[in-house]
């Protein structure tokens, strides 16, 4: 196979820039993507800065995936050549496990094979990620994608959109339950699509009064400032699940006093500092703290067809692979409604 062109970083103080890399023949069991669209998450800053330790340079980040197969292994049966395809936050993982058996592969007891700043199963080689022309990957961890939905606004589905569909279907979003939703960013705006859809009455928090009119339009019921305590007073024992995608030091007591008897806080957000939690926040109405990591390929799979369904996608502004930085920036500042996508044809 020819050199795969794509943007690499080198160091976590080093801009990205073109690089050229190998990657695998396709096995019997591969198909070959030519990937389209890739999108930016929030984590590929973080790991591309090294701010999570254990990085990997160089580095080429990215995924949120969705392309066209351009060629299949001899033994593919789910995939065809021209037939669109995503790939998530992992290529493959142990398969042996009980999480893997249960088709809860982010949970992989080990190893996990992760899109990129990652090693194959060998431990040694390593995984380059979306921000490139081509990628190969084994069937069973590449996602069908509706032809009916436009691909630039798909490929967040694959990080922000299965984040967020995940703990909704574990802690059973739907009519009759109340969902709180934390941030308007990112992940929090496909919260509010994905949780209004399944039926639930949405209530967003937020810092920004501006962002108001987009919550309601996303589908939000309620919209709430947290700078407000009386606000937030008049809430207390009100929801059954709120999630938290708020990637900063903030105070989880005051959204677990918004929770009735046996509600869940679900973690979505990384804040760079251990937060603090009052037992009596949890003790006095049997409340959960939970966390929750993106999806295994099924409920991927899942999450991708119920949004085909719902005619449900990211709002996204598209850009060339030459912007990257200037988006990364943005991203880091909160300016941007909701997603930047990547057109890789512009690599």
């Amino acid at each position: 196979m020819p050199p795969i062109r794509g943007y690499a970083t080198k160091g976590p103080t080093s801009k990205l820039e073109p690089f050229a890399f190998e990657r695998r023949e396709p096995g019997p069991h591969d198909v070959l993507i030519e990937i389209l669209y890739c999108g930016i998450c929030h984590s590929d800053i973080h790991q591309a800065r090294d701010e999570w330790g254990g990085a990997i340079f160089p580095m080429v980040p990215g995924h949120e995936i969705v392309g066209r197969v351009t060629r299949v292994g001899s033994k593919v049966t789910r995939f065809t050549i021209g037939e669109p395809a995503g790939v998530g936050c992992f290529v493959d993982s142990c398969r042996v496990c009980g999480s893997c058996k249960e088709g809860l592969e982010q949970y992989c007891e080990g190893p996990i094979v992760f899109t990129y700043n990652s090693t194959e199963k060998d431990g040694k080689t390593p995984t380059y990620g979306g921000y490139s022309s081509h990628i190969v990957v084994d069937e069973n961890y590449t996602l069908k994608i509706s032809p009916n939905l436009p691909p630039a606004n798909v490929a967040p589905l694959l990080c922000a959109g299965i984040t967020m569909y995940s703990p909704l279907r574990h802690f059973k979003a739907g009519p009759g339950r109340r969902v709180g939703v934390v941030g308007l960013g990112g992940l929090g705006h496909m919260a509010v699509k994905l949780a209004a859809a399944m039926g639930a009455e949405v209530t967003v928090f937020s810092t920004s009064p501006s962002k108001e009119p987009d919550a309601r339009r996303l589908g939000a019921h309620e919209f709430v400032m947290t700078k407000d305590p009386q606000s937030l007073a008049a809430l207390a024992n009100r929801f059954d699940l709120i999630l938290d995608a708020v990637s900063a030091p903030h105070d989880l007591n005051a959204y677990l006093n918004l929770l009735r008897r046996d509600g869940a806080l679900a973690l979505v957000g990384v804040s760079p500092k251990p937060l603090e939690v009052n037992a009596f926040s949890l003790i006095l109405k049997r409340r959960t703290l939970a966390g929750s990591l993106i999806g295994g390929t099924r409920e991927t799979q899942e999450m991708l067809d119920y949004c085909a369904a719902q005619n449900i996608t990211s709002d996204v502004e598209v850009i060339p692979i030459q912007q990257v930085e200037a988006a990364y920036a943005r991203t880091i500042k909160g300016d941007v409604r909701y997603r930047f996508v990547i057109d890789m044809k512009t690599l």
